[in-house]
């Protein structure tokens, strides 16, 4: 096996997480044509190949698997060597990495944009991931920190509160629901839902509150973005079970309804999450202590006091 380039070992990462090239490509920022290239490089350079088509998307084979493993393990490796050199230089420089669920889209960027402006020298990536990604992200040393809803129990995270999340049941404006007040947990039993993946916080926060409640409504459909979600409910497809944060805009302009029922708003609290077996850089501590100071205040006036919890 000749050497190959950390190019090309940072196209195979990105390819095997979008299991694409496409969003790979817009992640690496190149064309699609040349994250192809760099994958058939090292696929020449192993001498085995790496994918196999699944569909519309592409899965990794056997040895693809294995070099994944060690892939990662170059990059934590090179992440750990570069937060040692930011210790040495201290606040002025440096890079954070840090994962987000999609429904923190809503309010993060907008917190990074103020952090920005206090600390300019600071280079700052975002990964985007639904829970699950994010977990196992952390895992292997690939963000810093992650933003999410639910607290990882799966690892020796710290977790830290910074702001309430609330989660509540949508529909669009002239659903006949929305017109209603008070309403049971088996007015939505026999509605149709439009849900996220499997691994996504907003969906197991959804079949926590149905399994409390003995319910199973027919789930229509399952996305990956809450904007198409959104834009789906607003059709009048189906219900959806959402984060609030993510609905702002649709609530104010009368678009979206969010359903009065007994128990609704699920109250969660997005948490700010990192390893503590592997002590953070400056600037990641930075992000962090911001976050923490000033997550909670950011949220409320981008969104208003959290609604109370009904019932």
């Amino acid at each position: 096996m000749r050497t190959p380039s950390l190019r090309q070992l940072r196209a195979f990462v990105e390819v095997a997480r979008a299991s694409g090239v496409g969003r790979a490509a817009a992640v690496l920022h190149l064309t699609q044509p040349a994250v192809s290239m760099q994958i058939r490089d090292l696929e020449v350079a192993v001498g085995l190949p790496l994918f196999e088509r699944a569909g519309k998307g592409m899965r990794l084979t056997t040895t693809g698997e294995y070099l994944l493993v060690y892939a990662r393990r170059i990059f934590a490796t090179l992440k750990e060597a570069e937060d040692t050199i930011a210790r040495l230089r201290g606040l002025e420089g440096g890079r954070v990495v840090i994962g987000m669920v999609s429904t923190a889209d809503h309010f993060l960027p907008r917190l990074l944009a103020r952090f920005r402006t206090e600390h300019p020298g600071i280079e700052i990536r975002l990964q985007l991931g639904n829970r699950e990604q994010l977990v196992q992200a952390l895992h292997g040393n690939e963000v810093d920190l992650a933003v999410m809803g639910r607290a990882p129990h799966e690892m020796a995270a710290r977790a830290e509160p910074f702001a309430a999340h609330p989660l509540g049941v949508v529909a669009s404006a002239a659903h006949p629901l929305a017109r209603r007040r008070g309403l049971p947990p088996a007015a939505l039993a026999q509605e149709p839902f439009i849900v996220r993946e499997p691994g996504s916080g907003t969906r197991a926060a959804m079949e926590q509150f149905f399994a409390a409640h003995h319910l199973a409504p027919p789930a229509i459909m399952q996305m990956t973005s809450n904007e198409t979600i959104k834009q789906a409910v607003l059709a009048d497809m189906a219900l959806a079970f959402l984060s609030l944060h993510t609905v702002g805009q649709e609530l104010a302009a009368n678009q979206l309804s969010v359903l009065d029922v007994e128990g609704l708003p699920l109250m969660r609290r997005w948490h700010i999450v990192h390893l503590p077996a592997r002590p953070l850089s400056p600037a990641a501590e930075a992000f962090r202590y911001f976050v923490l100071e000033e997550g909670e205040r950011a949220l409320a006036a981008l969104f208003g006091k959290p609604p109370a919890r009904a019932g």
